[in-house]
């Protein structure tokens, strides 16, 4: 996926990396609308989903052969992230995320995308963000259709 933004260097994604809880799932129940545009979405980007897995539900609720899950242990959660996305690429890579662990991969990405739902977002990773989204179906929408993100981000 290229990005020509106004004021940046062209843009050449590769990885999507979504937090679990709170991002793309609810109390561990993904949200509705999330796996379609995922299924849109991994014709253009390799889909990894990195958690800690809280409620134990990722695999049965991801059950999908374009999604990459990694389960992290409960220990220094933002670093673990932080690795994984450096292992990726981090100028390759969109992460998407709402929780103080995933301040370090939102700064770090090339494109860090701060979401607000129902648990809100920590303060730390609103301020690690490019952008800030209302909802994941709103941050995932930006990516199928770039040229709302091309107009968020253009200097």
């Amino acid at each position: 996926m290229l990005l020509n933004i106004s004021g940046m260097e062209q843009i050449k994604l590769k990885h999507l990396v979504l937090d679990y809880n709170g991002t793309i799932a609810i109390n561990g129940n993904l949200i509705q609308g999330v796996m379609e545009r995922l299924k849109k979405l991994s014709s253009q980007l390799t889909i990894h989903i990195i958690t800690a897995d809280t409620y134990g539900s990722v695999h049965e609720q991801c059950k999908a052969d374009f999604l990459n899950i990694y389960v992290i242990g409960k220990e220094k959660q933002d670093e673990q992230k932080l690795l994984f996305i450096k292992s990726l690429g981090t100028i390759e890579t969109v992460t998407i995320g709402n929780g103080r662990n995933d301040a370090l991969m939102l700064k770090n990405a090339i494109l860090g995308f701060a979401v607000m739902q129902d648990e809100g977002v920590n303060i730390q990773a609103l301020n690690a963000a490019d952008v800030l989204f209302a909802s994941i179906i709103d941050a995932l929408d930006a990516l199928l259709i770039p040229n709302r993100l091309i107009a968020t981000l253009r200097n």
